[in-house]
């Protein structure tokens, strides 16, 4: 039984990712400046890329009338939903996480610009 208990608690600790920080919205807006040229966030129009409003919590490539790339279409598959960790990983660097993307953007590699991008995104739902 107390074996059983370790390999279940060393299981956890490894899998288990970290949440991402918590942010602050008004440097998120500042941060999306680097998003606004492909991404719209105040309504649902679709530009080069689909609109992020609402984006936290929405499935994965599930914007109407944006032709995703079929490598996103596969990765919906396995990340279904769009929640803070999972678009943390991704805007880390989108062409590692998805490759095939076709995001041309490189990334927010500083983590508390992430969270910060994530907080304004979660503003504008």
């Amino acid at each position: 039984m107390i074996v059983r208990f370790a390999c279940a608690a060393v299981i956890m600790a490894v899998t288990a990712a970290p949440a991402p920080a918590e942010g602050d919205a008004a440097k998120g807006a500042s941060v999306y400046k680097l998003c606004m040229a492909c991404h719209a966030i105040d309504d649902a129009t679709n530009k080069t890329g689909p609109s992020l409003k609402g984006l936290i919590g929405r499935k994965v490539a599930s914007v109407e009338g944006y032709a995703y790339s079929e490598a996103m279409k596969a990765y919906a598959a396995t990340v279904p939903v769009w929640d803070e960790a999972s678009f943390d990983t991704y805007i880390t660097k989108p062409r590692d996480a998805v490759k095939g993307t076709k995001m041309a953007f490189v990334g927010v590699k500083d983590e508390g610009k992430r969270a910060d991008l994530i907080a304004f995104l979660k503003s504008k739902q």
